[in-house]
């Protein structure tokens, strides 16, 4: 039945949805993580606040391996896929209707924890969705697709859509106006989503009894995975790597909209929403896919080791960009292009040491389990430091932030001397 179940898969052209299935999964995340950043910003809200609140919003991506079991247990991925796209749709319409009401924050960002557990789920069910769906070198063969259609889910989200904002708000002169029609977008995409993906993804799942029946075989080995993730060589090393090699990013990442948008008089930058879409979201955005492609095809010829300490210099000196920028007096909008340019292309690159870092330790019988758990401990380390960022600025100001961000890059450094690896491991056969 398992290959039955593939050959028809096969039938179907997997051009019909992979591109669709990984541009709804890209989305959600983009909206949570860093669309919510600058509409709160617009809003008025405190950097502190913003930072500490949305710095929450990590928790369903740090703490997903824990319910990842029951996506195996009950039902099918693709029901899952299907469902979580529909509550994401309704989700999304909720933001837009919550926006110009008096008591819009606290509505919206528990309306945003729950797309953060929809979309946390959703990234579960599609991704399982793909290995059933695919043969093995089908999976090869779309993992690029795959990558690139998130990558522009993420230009359209936080490129596209926010350039949208920024003209409906020069256009209206209202503010929540123009995030609720955002996000009233956002949520008729989602629902299409949903409806194409009900007729379009293919049944690969056949669901039983006795998926139930062995639940309680599944929890022992659940349990088993977790035993063994924490008895791997040097897992203490591990884990301090894969929460500080991007602490001075997971702080960076939350302030870089506000500093974008806060006015000279507050130590910003004073762009437009429309020019921040520009700059961060589509200038960006670029910069960081290649620096991740140029970073992979680097890796591959020398392998992880040889090229950590590099990644991980080049992770931390541009972060000086922002630096420049805090003391830059009135830099055009081109200067800060190449700068955020510059500094999310050194990001990317840096990022793929990281990336092939969590494969390599990974490595083993549960190696999808362990993976799973190194990203949860990886969204744990962007979590925490990003929680803070916003009380750190507000506490010393851009200029001085930014310096504080250079000194943490010592940890980015410092933990690459802590790990041993393979020097074979990511060379090219």
């Amino acid at each position: 039945m398992k290959a039955d179940s593939k050959t028809v898969a096969s039938a179907r052209n997997p051009w019909a949805w992979i591109p669709t299935l990984y541009f709804a999964q890209g989305l959600p995340y983009v909206a949570v993580m860093t669309i919510s950043v600058i509409m709160y910003k617009r809003l008025g809200l405190s950097n502190t606040d913003i930072a500490l609140y949305t710095g929450w919003l990590y928790l369903p991506w740090v703490i997903k391996p824990f319910w990842s079991p029951f996506v195996d247990i009950i039902s099918t991925k693709r029901h899952w896929t299907i469902t979580m796209q529909w509550l994401i749709g309704i989700a999304f319409a909720g933001i837009a209707f919550a926006l110009p009401t008096s008591f819009f924050f606290s509505l919206t960002l528990a309306i945003f924890w729950l797309v953060g557990f929809t979309s946390a789920t959703h990234d579960i069910a599609a991704d399982g969705y793909y290995m059933l769906a695919l043969t093995e070198h089908q999976q090869s063969l779309y993992v690029g697709i795959r990558s690139t259609f998130y990558r522009i889910a993420t230009v359209a989200g936080q490129g596209l859509l926010v350039i949208l904002a920024g003209a409906i708000e020069d256009s209206s002169g209202d503010i929540p106006f123009a995030w609720s029609v955002v996000f009233g977008i956002l949520s008729v995409m989602f629902l299409s989503f949903a409806l194409y993906h009900s007729r379009i993804l293919p049944k690969v799942e056949q669901t039983s009894s006795r998926q139930l029946a062995i639940a309680n075989d599944v929890w022992r080995e659940f349990i088993t995975v977790f035993a063994e993730f924490f008895r791997k060589k040097q897992v203490g090393v591990a884990i301090v790597f894969m929460l500080l090699y991007r602490l001075p990013e997971a702080q960076l990442v939350k302030l870089i909209n506000p500093f974008l948008l806060d006015p000279p008089s507050a130590g910003g930058l004073g762009l437009s929403t429309g020019q921040v879409g520009i700059v961060y979201g589509t200038v960006g955005i670029i910069g960081l896919t290649l620096g991740g492609i140029i970073g992979g095809i680097t890796a591959a010829r020398r392998g992880l080791k040889f090229w950590l300490r590099p990644m991980a210099w080049s992770m931390s000196l541009t972060c000086l960009t922002f630096v420049y920028l805090s003391f830059a007096d009135e830099p055009s909008l081109t200067v800060v292009n190449v700068c955020v340019f510059i500094e999310q292309f050194g990001y990317g690159f840096g990022f793929t040491a990281y990336m092939l870092y969590l494969i390599y330790f990974s490595e083993g019988r549960h190696r999808t389990a362990h993976y799973s758990i190194c990203t949860g401990f990886m969204a744990l380390g962007m979590m925490l430091p990003g929680m803070a960022a916003g009380w750190i600025q507000e506490t010393i100001g851009y200029q001085n932030f930014f310096i504080w961000t250079m000194i943490c890059c010592i940890a980015t450094i410092g933990v690459t001397y802590l790990i041993k690896i393979n020097p074979e491991f990511g060379k090219k056969v």
